[in-house]
């Protein structure tokens, strides 16, 4: 993924270096390069400095490799063919006369598609528990979709009786990027949602600190649970998908809090299950 988006980065850089048929604006270059190391110095930089052969200086920065498009548009892809078309459609930057440019006017796209052929493919891997899952994909939710590839969450599909895919960012953003953008595109149609939740996470909600997490506070608890309890509106009543949540047991959870969390679930008619993994 760096590599691709690295390889686009340089061959825009070059083209203004070689002369800028295209007319590119340099103050009005959208892509970034991309660096798989949270750096904050590196966000914004100028580069291009030295002699008149060592490139253009203008603004420019990195990015996390996993908000990187490149990232995304893998993820969506379903083939080579559909890979090097949405690589093509990137948009890097401006002209003088505001035109946008894509990969596809940098004749781009060949040579990322290349760098990212086995990169298409899933990884097969294994739990604790021995049950087989496939790693792969991973853009942000906060700037893209937020959901594993689309050819990962097909092949599971094919290879086992049911597939479990997760939506990062909560059900108030990875599930409504999932449910809007993945399987629209991806004509895949969810049979269920599980929501995740856990005791702490909602009592931290209610208003409890970090350091008094582990005490039990009914209270709090109940302040908290609208959280969880909207999630699970957006599921049953915007989405018309059958719906359960999944708490992760700590070991601090108490009886009455698991109980409260369960009698508010089943008011909106959700099941609840412990996970005590």
């Amino acid at each position: 993924i760096g590599a691709a988006n690295n390889l686009l980065a340089a061959m825009l850089d070059n083209h203004i270096q070689q002369g800028n048929v295209l007319g590119i604006d340099p103050r009005r270059i959208t892509w970034k390069r991309a660096v798989d190391m949270n750096d904050r110095q590196l966000r914004n930089i100028v580069d291009g400095l030295g002699a008149r052969t060592d490139g253009t200086p203008r603004q420019d920065g990195f990015d996390i490799t996993v908000a990187s498009e490149v990232m995304a548009v893998l993820c969506l892809a379903s083939s080579i063919t559909d890979l090097k078309e949405r690589l093509a459609r990137i948009v890097v930057g401006y002209t003088y006369d505001n035109k946008p440019v894509t990969a596809g006017d940098l004749k781009a796209q060949g040579a990322m598609a290349a760098l990212l052929k086995d990169a298409l493919k899933p990884n097969l891997v294994q739990t604790l528990e021995h049950t087989p899952a496939f790693i792969h994909g991973g853009p942000f939710a906060n700037i893209a979709h937020g959901c594993n590839s689309v050819t990962a969450t097909r092949m599971a599909l094919k290879l086992g009786d049911y597939a479990i895919t997760e939506a990062g960012f909560g059900a108030d953003l990875g599930v409504e990027k999932f449910l809007d953008i993945k399987c629209r595109m991806a004509g895949l149609k969810p049979n269920a949602v599980v929501i995740v939740a856990t005791v702490r996470a909602l009592k931290h909600n209610g208003g409890v600190a970090k350091a008094d997490l582990a005490k039990e506070n009914l209270e709090a608890l109940e302040k908290g649970m609208p959280n969880l309890l909207q999630h699970v509106d957006n599921i049953t009543n915007i989405y018309h998908l059958p719906c359960v949540v999944a708490i992760n047991r700590f070991p601090s959870d108490t009886e009455a809090e698991l109980k409260l969390i369960e009698d508010k679930c089943h008011e909106l008619g959700v099941n609840v299950a412990l996970s005590e993994v």
